[in-house]
């Protein structure tokens, strides 16, 4: 097992833990929209993570949201770590993920055809 393997498990850790912290809620104002962390992607020297959310809401919502959770990135970084045991408590960044949006418009999308065609 090499080092890749350990950041792999690692971003799967923290993404859970992560996920855990979010249920509970944030005291933002700006974060209004429902938030699921689809991944995390530690860097391999175990210093950075970045975590993809996908966030159900307008374009604002998402935009506010993600604002916010940049915002308490410290707050979520210290609490995260109380939860994993790591030397050093890697540095969180966010980034949104269109994977789920995209999959609903597709769906929907393919249940308009659906109808159309009568299937």
């Amino acid at each position: 097992m090499g080092t890749h393997d350990r950041a792999t498990r690692v971003g799967h850790e923290f993404q859970r833990e992560l996920g855990e912290v979010l249920a509970r809620g944030l005291k933002d104002p700006r974060i209004t929209g429902f938030i699921t962390v689809t991944g995390a992607k530690m860097g391999p020297d175990l210093k950075d993570v970045t975590v993809y959310v996908s966030i159900h809401g307008d374009e604002a919502t998402r935009e506010q949201t993600l604002d916010g959770l940049r915002a308490a990135a410290g707050y979520l970084q210290r609490e995260v770590a109380r939860g994993i045991q790591l030397r050093y408590t890697p540095h969180l960044r966010f980034a949104y993920d269109a994977s789920v949006a995209e999959g609903d418009k597709i769906e929907r999308l393919l249940k308009e055809v659906k109808k159309k065609e009568g299937w």
